[in-house]
């Protein structure tokens, strides 16, 4: 068998996977075109105050911030920058 062959052998046995699949979910599957599925019957109705999805979170504002103010340790002394001016 040489390679044209082999490819379409391959070809013809994926389209026949293919059919076959879609057969089998249509005689398998329990909906139908024609018949529309039947809406779920209602159910118990609750009406609440309407809202606009907003959340309301009530609480006191501190009057002095909880953490104060963290500066870090400097444990070097700062390097002497040298002058950027050119010398002729």
């Amino acid at each position: 068998m040489n390679s044209k062959q082999l490819k379409v052998l391959s070809a013809t046995a994926g389209t026949v996977a293919v059919l076959a699949m879609g057969a089998l979910t249509l005689t398998l599957s329990d909906v139908s075109m024609a018949d529309p599925p039947e809406p779920a019957p209602p159910g118990p109705v609750t009406t609440s105050e309407v809202t606009t999805g907003e959340t309301v979170t009530e609480s006191v504002v501190p009057q002095a911030p909880e953490t104060s103010a963290v500066t870090p340790p400097i444990t070097t002394t700062p390097s002497v920058i040298p002058p950027t001016a050119e010398q002729h």
